[in-house]
């Protein structure tokens, strides 16, 4: 049991494209079915995992603003990779333009 506990830990860090970054921010999300405030456990400048109550299903679309500080926000469309419903949900940023990146990796990078 334990060993598959791993595996699936070393898989899920082997998938990811980005290091993350332990950094808690007030997050805001919207989608189709679900609004709402969430705070983030970690971030890269591929996506994020935000620690939530609501349920939001694994392949939701949702817009997601990020202020890590004041005068500094992104506004990124996120895909929900994986649910965890009453804990959280990982999102993938997607279709980022370069400058909305640089910006992320940048706050990701100094936090």
């Amino acid at each position: 049991m334990a060993d598959d506990i791993e595996d699936d830990f070393t898989s899920q860090e082997e998938r990811r494209g980005y290091d993350r970054t332990r950094l808690i921010l007030d997050v805001f999300f919207d989608g189709q079915d679900v609004t709402g405030v969430a705070s983030t456990k970690d971030i890269s400048p591929g996506g994020l995992y935000m620690n939530t109550q609501a349920e939001i299903p694994q392949g939701a679309m949702l817009l997601v603003r990020i202020p890590f500080r004041p005068g500094v926000q992104v506004i990124c469309p996120a895909e929900v990779i994986y649910s965890e419903p009453g804990r959280g949900v990982g999102l993938r940023f997607r279709d980022l333009p370069d400058e909305t990146r640089a910006v992320l990796e940048r706050e990701v990078s100094n936090g």
